[in-house]
């Protein structure tokens, strides 16, 4: 298959599909095993704490309309808080996405065959099992953090779990459930 690479500053205009989803579910799913190796500590705490994973920002957004275009996937983890400490912060993690039809961007790492991939985790106030989409929609109405202002500002698809790929967190037109 030959792919075609990306033109200096271009964003890749090519569709984002459940198999691209599913591609980024298993980038973020390395680099936690990735951390966890490397810092069992919080293998103990969060290792069995994932919540979802999801696509964020301009990528996120290009997945629902198809005309944003991409120049690299933001994918985030999200755990559900551990009450003896929260996951820690750590500047983003990078993966290339590898050789596909969105080509290699420019500003790419040296080396990457094809799109940069940044990786974040973050806990959020939730407890293990609860609906994935409801909590983190509660973490970004909430928009307690820099983080999840910050993402509120984006567009959210799940990738993880599963059951649950290309399913649009954010934005969202959902009304505040009566209490």
């Amino acid at each position: 298959m030959r792919y075609i690479h990306a033109m200096p500053d271009e964003r890749s205009l090519e569709p984002i599909t459940r198999v691209d989803l599913k591609r980024l579910a298993r980038i973020a799913g390395a680099d936690r095993a990735d951390f966890f190796s490397r810092h069992p500590e919080f293998a103990i705490l969060y290792g069995r704490r994932l919540l979802c994973a999801a696509l964020g920002g301009e990528a996120a957004l290009h997945y629902l309309n198809g005309l944003t275009g991409v120049s690299h996937f933001s994918v985030w983890s999200f755990y559900a808080e551990h009450p003896e400490a929260p996951f820690p912060f750590r500047q983003p993690g990078r993966a290339d996405f590898g050789a596909s039809k969105f080509g290699r961007a420019s500003h790419a790492p040296q080396g990457y065959a094809g799109r940069r991939v940044e990786l974040r985790g973050r806990s959020i106030d939730a407890a293990p099992g609860d609906d994935p989409v409801e909590a983190l929609q509660r973490y970004l109405k909430a928009g307690a953090t820099r983080s999840a202002r910050e993402l509120a500002g984006q567009a959210v698809v799940l990738i993880e779990p599963e059951s649950a790929l290309g399913a649009q967190v954010w934005p969202t037109l959902a009304l505040p459930s009566a209490r």
